[in-house]
């Protein structure tokens, strides 16, 4: 029996990856809101729910109503780096520069604010949430005029997508508007998405649409509150701005409408920050950029350790290990695993079409562009030893040949990590305790009979989570549950559960209530599923922003059974029509 489920089909969650082969300041008018100024729509107000809940919020004496006293400083990232010494947004090649000056394109008006997510503007940007219905929000988050310190910049990176590598690409429609100290004393980079042309461009427009706008403002959120790492959204802002884009890239080019995010990380950069200047022959600034990197994010690496780079590739292969378990344990394909959309610090960016998986299926791909499915669900943990392949031959003109063997070594653990973790995840999604032999067979079980019944990835470990032992061999319960209905359809549905039941009971004092709520605390009700997006899209093409609104509200908190979820089906079988639903790189 062992030998017939792992012999047939793929095991997504614990198939082992592949061997390893190896300053100047801006014009004075930047801050005059007649520099940068638009129309705004007098007549936008919040929804009576986001209102009533201004209303009952507490004052707090540290948060900062008056955006005027909101600073952000570029100071440290213009005194570490030298800049672009060419003025001007048009597009170029850039060289021996990390980053360019560039002013972002004001969104044309009316404007509406869309979303805004209160757990950013109160707990990392200190300010009060009432701050955001004002005009000066609305120029300030859309481009329009500069917060106090700000010198906008674009940066330069490159990166192999696709498995290519591609030259330079960079920031092509994202201005990086400064570093916000908080006060917990975190220092968080301001970055508005969709915000125009930068040096960057290619032959882009620089602007976003509201489709993947949406997407990336409540994609960041949603990851955020299922626990992985990722840069954050503050808020979503909708103009009348026409953009032309070609969705499916077919020649049938239609007309949408612009927005523009304002995104949250720790940090930017990422492993094609380092490739363009290896390949670009700039090992000076690529020392330079590795200091800075390890100084400012990575505090337990010491700057006098002489293997401070190896260390630094350590860290990193071990944190993108866990980061795609994490994707994986919660059914989240990224799109496009391009070195340029893979952090260095290991935390989700770059939201552009991913998905999560419905029915388990290791070939599931988000992305209608990727025609060969290289980021298949299935492949992301190969894919991230690719990327970080790529990163260690940035790395070797700062590596000595002895750190380079070192990091070889590193690289060849990345698979035992990945699987190490992948394997706790999914324990603890089925309520397991302790370590046993038979385990990973377990687990290999379950995803090959999901696999074959094309079971619900998330709808079946969360209905495992809200019965007891005794109603899962009760066929009158499981056929309530649909998602546990598919998957006991399937022929040793019976020898499996068996098997679970009788390592359940090996767990001594466990309780089926102490089981239960540690499953339901690791396996979400609610996802952002394709089709709740893209049901929030359609609303949103006309101004309708409430389901946006919903679905930010929910997924916030994904595990917590919410009546205002369940009656919107969040929780039930996907529609038909969703498996008609196709997302693609256009943004």
């Amino acid at each position: 029996m062992f030998r017939i489920v792992c012999a047939m089909g793929a095991v997504l969650l614990t198939s082992m990856v592949k061997p390893v082969c190896l300053q100047e300041e801006f014009c004075q008018s930047v801050n005059n809101a007649d520099c940068h100024s638009h129309d705004t729509d007098s007549n936008r107000q919040p929804s009576p729910h986001i209102l009533q809940t201004y209303l009952n919020r507490s004052s707090d004496t540290h948060m900062l109503h008056d955006l005027d006293n909101f600073e952000v400083s570029c100071k440290k990232l213009i005194e570490a780096f030298q800049l672009d010494k060419v003025p001007g947004n048009f597009v170029r090649t850039v060289k021996n520069c990390i980053f360019s000056k560039s002013l972002p394109t004001p969104l044309k008006g009316p404007l509406r604010l869309a979303a805004i997510s209160e757990d950013v503007i109160e707990n990392i940007l200190d300010l009060e949430v009432a701050s955001t219905q004002s005009d000066d929000f609305l120029h300030y988050a859309s481009g329009g005029r500069l917060l106090p310190g700000s010198v906008p910049l674009a940066h330069r990176y490159g990166g192999h997508q696709f498995g290519y590598w591609a030259g330079q690409l960079g920031d092509g429609r994202a201005h990086l508007l400064g570093q916000h100290t908080n006060r917990k004393g975190e220092i968080w980079e301001l970055q508005l998405k969709g915000s125009g042309k930068t040096p960057y461009s290619r032959s882009g427009d620089g602007r976003a649409v509201i489709r993947s706008s949406v997407r990336e403002f409540l994609g960041s959120e949603a990851m955020h509150s299922l626990g992985v790492p990722t840069s954050r959204a503050a808020s979503l802002i909708v103009s009348d701005e026409p953009v032309l884009r070609d969705p499916f890239y077919n020649g049938n080019v239609k007309k949408e409408r612009g927005a523009i995010v304002l995104r949250l990380a720790k940090s930017w950069f990422r492993i094609g920050s380092l490739e363009i200047l290896a390949r670009s022959g700039e090992p000076d600034l690529l020392r330079n950029l590795l200091n800075f990197v390890i100084e400012e994010q990575f505090p337990s690496i010491s700057s006098e350790d002489p293997d401070k780079y190896l260390v630094f590739y350590d860290t990193v292969v071990n944190e993108t290990a866990h980061l795609i378990a994490q994707w994986m344990s919660v059914g989240f394909a990224h799109g496009v695993c391009n070195t340029d959309n893979f952090s260095l610090l290991s935390i989700t960016i770059d939201y552009g079409p991913f998905g999560f998986m419905d029915s388990y299926d290791p070939n599931f791909v988000p992305n209608t562009s990727d025609d060969e499915g290289r980021y298949s669900i299935g492949a992301q943990a190969n894919v991230g030893l690719f990327n970080l392949e790529r990163l260690l031959e940035a790395l070797r003109p700062v590596l000595t040949p002895e750190q380079q063997q070192g990091a070889k070594q590193v690289l060849k653990g990345y698979g035992d990590i990945y699987h190490t973790r992948a394997q706790q995840l999914l324990k603890g999604k089925l309520g397991l305790l302790g370590e046993e032999e038979d385990d990973e067979y377990l687990i290999a079980f379950l995803l090959k009979m999901m696999e074959d019944t094309r079971s619900d990835f998330t709808m079946t470990f969360r209905q495992l989570s809200e019965v007891t032992v005794q109603q899962l061999h009760n066929t009158e319960v499981t056929k309530e549950l649909w998602a546990l209905r598919d998957l006991s359809s399937h022929k040793l549905y019976a020898e499996w559960l068996g098997l679970y039941v009788q390592r359940l009971a090996r767990q001594g004092d466990d309780t089926d209530e102490d089981r239960q709520r540690r499953m339901r605390n690791v396996n979400p009700r609610y996802v952002l599923r394709n089709w709740m997006a893209e049901s929030a899209i359609r609303k949103a093409d006309v101004d309708d922003f409430s389901e946006v609104e919903l679905l930010h509200h929910i997924l916030t908190r994904p595990y917590l059974t919410q009546d205002a979820a369940e009656k919107a089906g969040y929780a039930a079988r996907p529609p038909r029509w969703a498996q008609r639903l196709k997302v693609s790189c256009s943004s």
